[in-house]
């Protein structure tokens, strides 16, 4: 029990000397903090200190500030290439889509190409000719297709990537580009159609005039008469050309003002008559009930509009047929149309009717510059309406017109 007694003080003695040591060892760290503070020559080592943590701290901020512009660069990256109406498809080594934009699912209907093969997406022998040649000669390629199911015109463009063993392809719809391509080419033809007709017969004419006939009394003036029709026919196409230059460069002032409703059909009515009996046909106005009284528009150009719509008619109607001009209201707007018994018009032709000089191949016969239905066309949409055609071939046409703003 003695020696059990002994190790128990043994035991608390060392306990307390540990102590003593401890809180004598804290009190001296604690003195020599507050020494090397007081102390100028361990100054510089704290500011050392200092401006290294200073450092580092601007470090990461400068970090965290590049990382929030490489996301801002990525959203306004992935937005662009979500708006963008051009098709993008990154693909790799494999030929494996790896990213596609909306545009260019919807150019080759696909929902989701991600994964799959670009033969699988593009799904076109030529398109897919044009990747391979990329691949294999590490060069962009330039492929353009018709992909005459859908009647649309496809431009391929695969660029290799430099970095990367994969390539980069760019689709574009170029299906507006042909068909404007086609109206100039049309547009070209007609106009030069239009022209030779013309001045064959004012050659003609006056060659004969230089060959006697001038001295003729019955063939002399009627020759005369002739070259004066020929000439008018020129001028009006030459005022007509201006007149939709004008229009279509917005040189042409709408003096908007109230118009009463009837009393512009019925102008233009009354304008029509004498070639409208001449060529013996009927033409009838008609109102609808809840019609407003006036609407605010160029009185003298939808006049103009109307003139030629009636014009039109009189010359695609046979003898004996009809011709009606209406206006009705619908949900707070007026449409105005021009309904005729004539010949019609081929469906193919529907979407190009208001093209300048297009006639439909049937009707080339008919006189006339192929320019009223265009400059009809571009003063409707000058007033922000719309103008457009419902016919059937051999069941005759309707012309129409509308403007939410004809109140």
């Amino acid at each position: 029990m003695t020696f059990q007694y002994f190790l128990i003080f043994l035991f608390i003695l060392l306990a307390i000397w540990f102590a003593w040591k401890y809180f004598d060892l804290r009190k001296q760290i604690n003195q020599y903090a507050q020494a090397l503070h007081r102390q100028n020559k361990f100054s510089g080592n704290f500011k050392e200190l200092e401006s290294l943590a200073s450092a580092v701290h601007s470090l990461q901020l400068f970090f965290e500030s590049e990382k929030e512009n490489l996301n801002a660069e990525n959203a306004r990256l992935a937005t662009v290439l979500e708006q963008l109406t051009d098709g993008v498809i990154i693909a790799d080594a494999d030929g494996r889509v790896q990213f596609a934009n909306p545009a260019a699912c919807k150019l080759f209907g696909v929902s989701n190409p991600v994964q799959q093969t670009i033969a699988q997406v593009v799904r076109n022998f030529q398109l897919i000719e044009a990747w391979r040649r990329c691949q294999q000669t590490r060069s962009i390629q330039i492929e353009t297709v018709e992909l005459p199911t859908r009647r649309q015109f496809l431009q391929l463009t695969a660029i290799p990537d430099e970095y990367e063993s994969g390539s980069l392809l760019l689709a574009q719809d170029l299906t507006q580009v042909r068909r404007l391509e086609t109206v100039r080419r049309d547009f070209i033809s007609n106009v030069s159609h239009e022209l030779r007709t013309p001045l064959a017969s004012l050659k003609a004419l006056t060659e004969t005039l230089q060959n006697g006939a001038l001295t003729d009394v019955e063939a002399g003036p009627r020759f005369l008469e002739r070259i004066h029709t020929e000439v008018d026919s020129l001028t009006q196409m030459a005022q007509e050309l201006l007149d939709l230059s004008r229009i279509e460069s917005g040189q042409v002032e709408l003096n908007f003002a109230p118009v009463s409703i009837k009393r512009l059909l019925n102008s233009a009515a009354d304008r029509m008559k004498a070639q409208v009996e001449r060529a013996g046909l009927k033409l009838s106005v008609n109102f609808s009930e809840n019609l407003p009284n006036s609407f605010r528009a160029d009185y003298a150009r939808l006049e103009q509009v109307l003139v030629n719509l009636i014009h039109n008619a009189v010359k695609f109607t046979k003898s004996g047929g009809e011709i009606s001009l209406f206006a009705e209201s619908i949900t707070g707007a007026v449409r105005i149309g021009v309904k005729d018994s004539g010949i019609g018009i081929p469906t193919e032709s529907l979407n190009r009717i208001f093209e300048r000089f297009y006639r439909v191949d049937s009707s080339r016969t008919g006189s006339g510059t192929g320019l009223g239905l265009s400059i009809a066309k571009h003063i409707i949409e000058a007033h922000n309406g719309k103008i457009w055609v419902e016919s059937e071939e051999g069941r005759g046409s309707v012309f129409l017109f509308c403007n939410s703003k004809l109140k």
